[in-house]
């Protein structure tokens, strides 16, 4: 039995709340259960120096937890002079799943930084992080086409992410903490709401899994992000 009896293909209570920041250009508030993040999205009309000249613009993110988000506190990452390398590496994994459905031609010579902040985490934390910061981009490209800024929303395609695992022998859908600590078998899909693949990442934590539950788990983040995409197009609208 799961906790709070869910049903192996269910999400998590989910909400998603746009406009929770009155200074960026967009902005979300993402639950998942008890992981919840702050997503915000910050235009800047100059691009990476390494990028000027070329006509195109940029997406990028910045990842992080404050120090009591978990059971115990975490010191900051800047008093440490450092970031982590889990923190990098989950940066970099928001910024190219946002970049795969944006025409950063059409965007222009400027950069959309995404900042997910996790305020509370129990499980699943990248995915909401890249779930939401399609929300505040989302948002934030709207407010560039209406001030005429650009005359067409560069996003292409819709996306979400959602974890997947096998716990106790069984396939299941957005695993939060208690079950993620127990899997034999974690999975990350960032995907598009047609089932495009965006990026997946899959590990055995125990012993191998099978090419059919590698199938079920598909099918379970499929089923997902499709549900979190409706969810989004809900917060997205004006």
């Amino acid at each position: 039995m799961r906790p709070n009896d869910r049903a192996l293909d269910a999400l998590r209570p989910a909400e998603i709340t746009p406009h929770v920041s009155p200074y960026a250009e967009g902005s979300c508030l993402i639950k998942m259960g008890n992981t919840h993040v702050l997503c915000t999205a910050s235009v800047d009309e100059n691009v990476p120096r390494w990028m000027k000249g070329k006509g195109k613009g940029w997406v990028t993110a910045e990842y992080g937890m404050l120090p009591r988000a978990t059971h115990s506190r975490n010191s900051r990452e800047a008093a440490r002079g450092k970031q982590g390398g889990r923190t990098v590496e989950i940066q970099r994994l928001i910024g190219r799943s946002l970049r795969a459905v944006v025409d950063l031609e059409k965007l222009g010579e400027r950069q959309v930084i995404l900042d997910c902040d996790v305020m509370q985490a129990d499980g699943g934390t990248r995915t909401a992080s890249i779930t939401g910061a399609y929300v505040a981009l989302s948002i934030a490209i709207n407010k560039l086409v209406e001030q005429g800024l650009i005359a067409e929303s560069p996003i292409f395609a819709k996306m979400a992410a959602v974890s997947c695992g096998i716990v106790d022998g069984t396939c299941r859908l957005d695993l939060e903490y208690v079950e993620d600590s127990a899997a034999q078998a974690d999975c990350n899909f960032v995907l598009t709401n047609t089932g495009g693949i965006i990026e997946v990442q899959a590990t055995a934590e125990d012993e191998p899994f099978t090419a059919d539950q590698m199938a079920e788990l598909t099918r379970l983040g499929t089923k997902g992000v499709a549900d979190l995409c409706t969810l989004q197009d809900t917060a997205i609208e004006p």
